[in-house]
């Protein structure tokens, strides 16, 4: 505590000597200058963080717009998460079914297929795509 109390005044005597020795630096003076000719524009400008900051406060503990946010997004991803999961239960069974499938696909049954609506849209789909592909490939190296 002797130490404590020996350092204490010495380091009082320091400290405003040291305040005023760096106010007597030209670049402190300067830098002075700048603040007190900018203090309307700081003024204003911590008056509009301040506002800024009461409104993202009072947003983040407004529990019935976040209870409404998240709603909104449940409503907007559950759509996409329903389909998404079809699409993967589809893709399995498809997975599943030609596993258990071991009969040979010949050529009159790749011509009986071509005729089924729903492989002419595949091929439609995977052309079209496969066009996109090769004109974004062309303007890549152009």
């Amino acid at each position: 505590m002797s130490e404590t109390s020996a350092q204490t005044p010495g380091t009082i005597e320091k400290q405003p000597k040291d305040v005023l020795d760096q106010l007597m630096q030209p670049e402190v003076q300067e830098s002075l200058t700048v603040l007190v000719e900018n203090l309307p524009k700081l003024a204003e400008m911590v008056t509009i963080m301040t506002k800024a900051y009461d409104l993202a406060q009072s947003v983040a503990t407004d529990q019935v717009l976040i209870d409404d946010l998240k709603g909104g997004m449940q409503e907007f991803v559950k759509p996409i998460t329903e389909k998404a999961k079809g699409v993967a239960a589809s893709a399995i069974e498809a997975g599943d079914r030609a596993q258990a499938e071991t009969s040979t696909i010949g050529l009159f049954g790749l011509l009986k297929m071509l005729k089924d609506p729903t492989v002419q849209k595949s091929f439609r789909f995977v052309q079209a795509f496969l066009e996109i592909q090769a004109d974004k490939q062309n303007q890549r190296n152009s």
